[in-house]
């Protein structure tokens, strides 16, 4: 098995469609579908069971997945130790990281990096799921959790407090909540994967239970234009606050965590050129403004 008939392999076993498979590679269904019935062919063995909620692994189809993923590891790590002697400052560097940062950090990085190396091109990748730095899927993270990986790089550049804000219009309407009323009377707005959790809801060690939440929000980003526009309170680190020039209620509390921000690549990549020149930038803005 080759390379290329891997890559296909791999993406039918993560995707479970022939169209999810081709749509990651890039290809049309009926190439994908060729591609599989060539491949078992070649290899003499029955590799997926077509069946109506997509392709399953056989017992052979699973022994093949293990040696395939040995390859894409092998590979990948080639990939990274060629690009990590690379120290020409061109081409392109994959940076992913949250809406909001990409918008007051990463733009900000991004347009000082033009003006010094206009030859990098930067593709940036603004979701909440995080992509694998050891499969490519980007070369640096800019995220608020630190990966456990031993392979990849951490640092931490930035460590911010988590206020209570609201805005101008809502405490004009609606007060300030009393402390220890669980927000009996106040409209809330939360980050959405902090409902997932089995602990009890707060907002700065505050239970919201007499509260009424109006929004759950997927982003970071979406829970500041909430609290800016009125809807309700909600947590927000102190920075991103000021800068919205939001009313910070109960001043003397504080989430337990603060939100660290970890700038993270693969230790193979750390000594490009382009990679090194993105870091750099990304670090500086946030040494200049994210303090």
């Amino acid at each position: 098995m080759n390379w290329d008939d891997a890559k296909v392999f791999l993406a039918v076993c993560r995707e479970s469609t022939l169209r999810g498979a081709a749509r990651v590679l890039g290809v049309d269904q009926a190439t994908v579908g060729r591609r599989i019935t060539a491949l078992e062919k070649s290899l003499s063995a029955t590799l997926f069971l077509r069946t109506s909620e997509g392709y399953a692994l056989t017992a052979v189809g699973e022994a093949a997945l293990k040696a395939v993923e040995k390859m894409e590891h092998s590979a990948l790590e080639l990939e990274r130790q060629i690009q990590g002697l690379d120290d020409h400052l061109t081409g392109t560097v994959r940076v992913s990281t949250t809406d909001s940062m990409a918008i007051d950090y990463l733009i900000p990085a991004i347009a000082r990096l033009h003006r010094h190396h206009p030859d990098v091109r930067v593709q940036l990748d603004a979701t909440t799921q995080i992509l694998s730095l050891a499969k490519r899927e980007a070369d640096i993270a800019v995220r608020n959790t630190r990966p456990d990986n031993p392979d990849l790089i951490a640092r931490r550049i930035a460590r911010w407090p988590v206020g209570l804000y609201a805005s101008h219009a809502y405490v004009d309407a609606h007060g300030v909540p009393t402390p220890g009323s669980a927000f009996a009377g106040h409209d809330l707005v939360v980050y959405q994967p902090h409902l997932q959790g089995n602990k009890e809801m707060t907002l700065v060690s505050e239970p919201v239970g007499k509260g009424r939440i109006v929004a759950s929000l997927s982003s970071s980003l979406l829970v500041r234009r909430s609290i800016a526009a009125g809807i309700g309170i909600g947590e927000l680190s102190v920075n991103v606050g000021e800068k919205e020039g939001l009313l910070r209620l109960w001043p003397e509390r504080t989430r337990p965590l603060p939100y660290d921000v970890w700038l993270v690549t693969h230790a193979d990549l750390r000594h490009t050129a382009r990679v090194r020149a993105v870091i750099d930038e990304i670090v500086a803005v946030f040494a200049e403004t994210g303090e």
